[in-house]
């Protein structure tokens, strides 16, 4: 991808049947996860920022169509993956959504605005469902 203009970092794992429409509008920061049949649809930029993990089958959509004109304008906006963020199986993320800082979506999940840091979203329409701890050891 990276002959195709994406900035990709170390240690990044892209797994088989990853789909990305235009490689020179992605950029992937280090040990970042993207798993089978994820598909990256990035009519406009799609940056993930390290530690990012995107899981299997997600979609990941940064075009969509005005339906309030006759004809279905597109609309495109960036998506933007913030360090440590999480998108969870075969969940979809939508045209403009921000990832803040250890952001999590759960599987089968639609974002479809801004995901607060450490924060754990769910549901169709995505709403906030929890705050995300981590384990001291």
């Amino acid at each position: 991808m990276k002959r195709f203009g994406a900035t990709i970092g170390e240690g990044v794992v892209i797994k088989p049947k990853v789909t990305i429409k235009y490689p020179w509008k992605l950029s992937i920061g280090n040990h970042c996860w993207i798993g089978e049949g994820v598909w990256i649809d990035n009519l406009d930029q799609v940056t993930l920022e390290d530690h990012v993990c995107v899981s299997q089958g997600a979609l990941l959509l940064c075009g969509n169509h005005n339906y309030k004109t006759p004809s279905f304008d597109l609309m495109i906006a960036p998506i933007y993956l913030k360090e440590g963020s999480w998108v969870g199986a075969k969940s979809s993320v939508a045209p403009g959504v921000i990832f803040e800082s250890h952001a999590v979506l759960s599987m089968g999940s639609v974002a479809t605005t801004k995901l607060e840091a450490y924060s754990i979203y769910s549901g169709n329409p995505a709403v906030k469902v929890k705050t995300r701890q981590f384990n001291t050891p």
